[in-house]
């Protein structure tokens, strides 16, 4: 009786020790979030200790009211801890603008200093690639460049490289009635469009992607002497571009 006694303790013995260990189990890693991998960048908080030049400009002018913002856009979208900023369709519009002065000088020279008959074949040559660089130039502006005032990048580092990509466009919503008063409502509005997209693994991985639209009135930022309100303003702009890193739609 006691042999078998022995043996029934073995073999539950035995059953313990080919039970696994859940520490010996093989752990499945959870992926990244997305959201977890979201920088935090200040776009929606304002420093107003930063240093500021007055912008004034005339509140009759909407081209010049739409002018300041753009600008300001550029300028708090550009610091150094947000994004850099890509100036491809300036370049474009530069080189093309110098070609076509450049073109227009050789054929102006080429045809100072050759007698009229002789270099009239030339001559209409240059002229016809000058008016030719011109028309890209502008087609250019019009249908690539749009409305686009801003286009920028950033890097950042998190676990893996993660790449952003930022475009603002910018129109002006013509107001109502027209008035040489501004205020916030009889003013022409400034609209705002913001696509953003982040990526990682060399744009192959998409992360996030977001859209958002709005508009205020020029009389929100500026006063009645034309003088820009550029805190209020950078807090509008920041909360728009952190609503589309968000992923929001509009």
């Amino acid at each position: 009786m006691a042999r078998s006694k022995k043996v029934s303790n073995l073999e539950v013995d035995s059953s313990v020790k080919r039970t696994p260990s859940p520490s010996g189990r093989s752990r499945t890693r959870s992926p990244i979030s997305p959201e977890s991998e979201r920088p935090v960048g200040p776009l929606s908080v304002v420093d107003s200790s930063i240093d500021r030049d007055i912008v004034k400009v005339n509140n009759a002018s909407s081209t010049e009211l739409k002018n300041a913002c753009d600008d300001a856009v550029k300028r708090f979208l550009s610091r150094p801890e947000l994004f850099k900023q890509n100036h491809r369709h300036t370049d474009v519009r530069l080189a093309l603008g110098w070609l076509s002065v450049f073109v227009a000088a050789g054929t102006a020279l080429y045809g100072y200093k050759i007698d009229f008959e002789t270099s009239k074949p030339m001559v209409s040559v240059g002229l016809a690639i000058y008016i030719a660089l011109s028309v890209a130039q502008t087609l250019y502006a019009y249908f690539v460049e749009g409305n686009t005032i801003f286009i920028g990048k950033r890097k950042t580092l998190s676990k893996r490289i993660i790449s952003e990509h930022v475009q603002i466009n910018s129109s002006t919503i013509p107001a109502s009635k027209v008035t040489t008063s501004l205020s916030p409502s009889n003013s022409p509005s400034y609209q705002l469009a913001v696509s953003y997209m982040r990526s990682t693994n060399a744009g192959k991985s998409l992360l996030a992607k977001g859209r958002t639209k709005a508009s205020q009135p020029f009389g929100a930022f500026f006063d009645d002497e034309g003088i820009m309100h550029q805190e209020a303003f950078e807090q509008w702009v920041g909360q728009l571009v952190e609503e589309a890193m968000d992923g929001k739609l509009a």
